[in-house]
């Protein structure tokens, strides 16, 4: 249900409906971390104006979202004590906008993987089929929007995070802009690449929560001084006129054809509305090294964002008979091996002996993608690809790292939004073997209205707006 029609009933049967409901899916989907407590959020918005524009919609956050007083365990064994002491910076906003937080949700461990496998509360599951994957590292905030949960949940995106997710759950997945969205009081990844984003089942919702969650933040120095519009107000499906640029290179990479033919059939159809589609071609091998450039960056990254967690300042404390044995132990225990194993590279590249050759070469190498994307897109209104590959696939069959072209490059491409910062969102376009599959946008900087208009007529085109997953328990 999206949020206008959710606004229909009353308040706190809404909200203890959504709690219900996935409390009941919960042995089915695994997608929670922990419950909230909405009685005082209730009480409270008897001092918000009752046309704020999430008044009284249950929302989830995902659980490296800071929340007082409530867990916030970034799905990491190391953080399953920890209760923060103030809000994040969109928790204000959706508590101001009259929002009702009823979840944390799960995630891949501490942002980093694609899978949502690798929580320490287990992996999460599809609501359209409980034996495949969510996608991560978002995952169980994009289990929960399509589960019919939760008309908006919120999503961190470092390398796709939010727009798998979307892809394979069937539901709209929006990144902004680098900045759009304050950080504050976000358990972070990567700083360069990490963005707050958000999960609706509509075009209409996405604008709205956009113009709710947009805006500078002082606390949050990259955060944008740009003004905020209405973006909901501005909507228009008319694309006549519109460029699109379809990156061959993408496309030719993925393999299922049932999912080409539904990308060439969309296309069509925006042709028919006017809109100017053409071919463009990307560096191969910028776009071969998409993955291994993330990898150094991010985990780099990483490493220097979680120093802190070493059981002695934050975290879970493991004994020992020191204080160097204490932080071991603590980080040993606390982490699983894949978090281990990215600490280690990330530590091997910030070596001063390694930064030129590991650390600062990456850095060089994202700055010439962002200029490939920033030369197709000073052409063009949007750069339109396959979400992903393939559908949802079964645990077994995920993968998170693999040298073939369809991994490197069908699969990663969207690195190409956080390495630039620019707006992208993903939406469902269609169903294969009763899996939905996404197409994905990417516009220049601070052109989200471009990616939710066009949205809209694509939304008009293949009548997915609002769609859910029944789960069959």
């Amino acid at each position: 249900m999206d949020i206008t029609n959710m606004m229909k009933q009353d308040i706190t049967q809404r909200v203890y409906d959504a709690i219900e409901k996935a409390k009941q899916l919960q042995p089915e989907l695994n997608a929670v971390v922990t419950f909230v407590d909405v009685e005082e959020q209730l009480k409270q918005l008897g001092g918000i104006p009752s046309d704020a524009p999430l008044y009284g919609i249950p929302v989830v956050l995902k659980d490296n979202v800071n929340t007082k007083g409530v867990l916030t365990t970034a799905s990491s064994r190391i953080l399953s004590n920890y209760i923060p002491v103030y809000d994040a910076a969109i928790c204000e906003k959706l508590k101001a906008a009259g929002a009702i937080i009823i979840a944390k949700a799960s995630m891949d461990e501490l942002g980093m993987g694609g899978t949502n496998l690798s929580a320490y509360t287990g992996w999460v599951h599809n609501p359209y089929d409980t034996e495949r994957i969510s996608g991560g590292s978002s995952g169980g905030s994009a289990v929960l929007c399509a589960a019919d949960v939760s008309p908006l949940t919120i999503g961190t995106d470092t390398g796709d995070s939010i727009r798998k997710p979307a892809a394979y759950n069937g539901v709209i997945g929006v990144k902004p802009t680098y900045g759009r969205i304050s950080r504050y009081g976000i358990i972070p990844y990567a700083s360069s690449l990490d963005h707050v984003g958000y999960f609706t089942t509509t075009i209409q919702d996405a604008a709205k929560a956009l113009r709710v969650l947009a805006g500078r933040d002082d606390r949050d120095m990259t955060s944008s001084y740009e003004p905020v519009p209405d973006y909901e107000a501005l909507l228009d499906q008319d694309i006549k006129g519109k460029r699109i640029a379809i990156i061959d290179n993408v496309q030719e990479a993925i393999q299922d054809k049932a999912i080409v033919e539904s990308f060439n059939d969309l296309t069509q159809k925006l042709e028919q509305r006017g809109a100017q589609i053409e071919h463009v071609r990307l560096n191969d091998d910028l776009l071969s090294v998409l993955l291994p450039t993330y990898f150094i960056i991010a985990n780099a990254e990483a490493t220097a964002n979680h120093s802190n967690l070493d059981g002695i300042r934050y975290g879970v404390r493991e004994d020992g008979d020191s204080v160097e044995e204490v932080m071991i132990n603590s980080r040993t225990k606390g982490f699983s091996a894949n978090i281990r194993k990215r600490f280690v590279i990330g530590s091997y590249s910030l070596f001063v002996e390694n930064q030129d050759k590991l650390f600062r070469k990456a850095q060089k190498v994202r700055r010439l993608i962002v200029n490939e994307v920033k030369a197709v897109l000073d052409q063009y209104d949007i750069i339109l690809t396959t979400a992903a590959p393939t559908i949802a696939p079964h645990p077994q069959d995920s993968v998170d790292e693999a040298l073939s072209d369809t991994y490197l490059i069908a699969e990663n491409h969207m690195i190409m939004g956080n390495f630039t910062g620019y707006p992208c969102m993903t939406m469902p376009c269609g169903f294969i073997e009763g899996m939905p599959i996404g197409i994905h946008m990417m516009a220049k900087p601070f052109a989200e209205q471009m990616l939710f208009n066009i949205g809209a007529a694509i939304e008009a085109e293949t009548g997915l707006k609002g769609i859910t997953a029944e789960v069959k328990a």
